[in-house]
């Protein structure tokens, strides 16, 4: 553990409403540059109690990058240099797990990257030598721990497991594919929790996932998916997001640091 004097920033990736908790002092808002490109957005520094927080909307300010077009190369970088070791990924998803329906709220403990010609590694053009790192487990385990003891804390309905699968984007999959998809085990789907992870691993960081399920996957309703049902979704499950974000800010700041990989 560290002292509370010496406590990292969390990094939060994700919407802008996540600014919005409930105790949480905004201090600053700082643009910035990194040697992989400018990212998303400047970056929103706050306090939650003792907690430095720091805040990086992922589609930007106002929300127009797409998911294939983040700089998640820049975003990453920033957030490290900033001195963030620990970073949650808010991500909206699609429901594939029958138990996993719009507003539910899923913290996986798994990954499969569907997605193409991102640029997903900081190891390439000059290197002394081909670096791989392992990723066995995605998702920090410790972190998960803590996010799953604060939505049990907050009686916040929830799954403490499942496989994210990352699509493309930004269209959305068809019912074949999600068929394919839940074949290959995966219980959500969605289009940016790559190469995110992999990166935060690749930079030494914990990384963990909040994911909000916003809508039924391809074929599993009897309807098509309208931004309606996605903004009703997001409406009713944030609160619950917002909760676990705010019980689970101090335990996250004090896990140590795991050794840089780059």
């Amino acid at each position: 553990m560290t002292s509370p004097e010496k406590m990292h920033p969390v990094g939060i990736i994700g919407g802008t409403g996540l600014t919005t908790l409930s105790g949480l002092e905004i201090t600053s808002e700082k643009p910035v540059r990194t040697s992989w490109g400018v990212p998303s957005a400047p970056l929103v520094e706050g306090q939650l109690g003792d907690q430095p927080v720091i805040f990086l909307s992922r589609h930007g300010n106002p929300h127009r990058i797409p998911p294939h077009q983040v700089n998640y190369r820049a975003n990453l970088r920033a957030l490290y240099e900033a001195g963030v070791r620990t970073v949650i990924g808010v991500n909206a998803v699609g429901g594939i797990h029958p138990d996993m329906g719009p507003a539910h709220i899923v913290i996986p403990d798994q990954i499969i990257d569907y997605t193409w010609g991102r640029a997903s590694t900081f190891f390439e053009g000059d290197l002394d030598s081909v670096t791989h790192i392992d990723f066995t487990w995605p998702y920090d385990e410790s972190a998960r721990q803590i996010l799953i003891d604060a939505a049990g804390a907050e009686d916040v309905p929830f799954s403490g497991f499942g496989v994210y699968g990352a699509t493309q984007g930004p269209r959305l999959e068809t019912a074949a594919e999600i068929i394919r998809m839940e074949r290959d085990g995966c219980d959500l789907v969605g289009m940016t929790g790559m190469p995110e992870a992999a990166l935060a691993a690749e930079l030494g960081m914990r990384y963990v996932c909040l994911g909000l399920v916003v809508n039924w996957a391809a074929g599993k309703s009897d309807h098509i998916i309208t931004m309606e049902e996605i903004e009703a979704a997001i409406e009713q499950g944030m609160s619950g997001v917002k909760r676990i974000l705010e019980v689970s800010m101090a335990g996250l700041g004090v896990l140590t640091p795991l050794p840089q990989s780059s």
